[in-house]
């Protein structure tokens, strides 16, 4: 089967559901860089059944109903980016880890910018949380979706009673963040506008 993609509205932009057969293959950024996933021609398909079920759990996620996924992904990657997408998968709900969280995961402590390029890169945004993965002092550090996205959805996992409480703080965090450069493969830190979620007792790489 062909690679296919559906859109969809949702609370931070539009977003790019993408298909490789019956397994999701990426979500896109509405303002995603042109190369940051690369991904061979794609053709709309809104009724395929993979892409209609991410839509159906991201709808439910955004409404606070869903806490995790239950999805056939693809990722198509270097063997070192696909183990930081697998830690990535890791990372409970409500919770997060810092690069050199990751790095240690993978068996390679060394390896912290590596990590945050690969998360940079990471095909399958908010599924596989690279929004969880903050810098080493619990500051925000640049994001493919941007800063007040990413705090949009951490305030949502820290248990914002509302989208509009979780939008006030992407707000504020975005207005942190006027004067602080974005990048996706390098930390650049931003304060946070509110304490981010505790980060937990780390998970096993091949745990749930």
């Amino acid at each position: 089967m062909t690679y296919a993609y559906k859109l969809m509205n949702s609370p931070v932009g539009e977003l790019k559901l993408v298909a490789n057969g019956n397994r999701l293959a990426a979500i896109l950024w509405e303002n995603d860089k042109p190369n940051r996933v690369r991904l061979p021609e794609i053709v709309e398909a809104d009724e395929r059944p993979i892409l209609i079920e991410t839509e159906r759990q991201l709808n439910e996620y955004f409404a606070g109903t869903r806490d995790r996924f239950d999805l056939e992904l693809d990722f198509q990657g270097t063997e070192f980016q696909k183990k930081v997408w697998a830690a990535l998968l890791t990372i409970p709900f409500g919770e997060t880890r810092s690069y050199a969280d990751i790095a240690t995961q993978i068996g390679n402590i060394n390896a912290v910018r590596a990590v945050g390029a690969a998360n940079g890169r990471n095909p399958i945004s908010i599924v596989a949380p690279c929004h969880r993965v903050i810098g080493a002092s619990g500051d925000l550090t640049g994001f493919a979706g941007g800063l007040a996205n990413k705090m949009f959805l951490l305030s949502l996992e820290a248990g914002q009673t509302s989208l509009e409480a979780a939008a006030d703080s992407a707000a504020a965090a975005a207005a942190a963040s006027t004067t602080a450069p974005e990048t996706v493969d390098r930390e650049t830190p931003v304060k946070s506008a509110r304490p981010l979620p505790n980060r937990g007792t780390q998970a096993s790489l091949f745990g749930n």
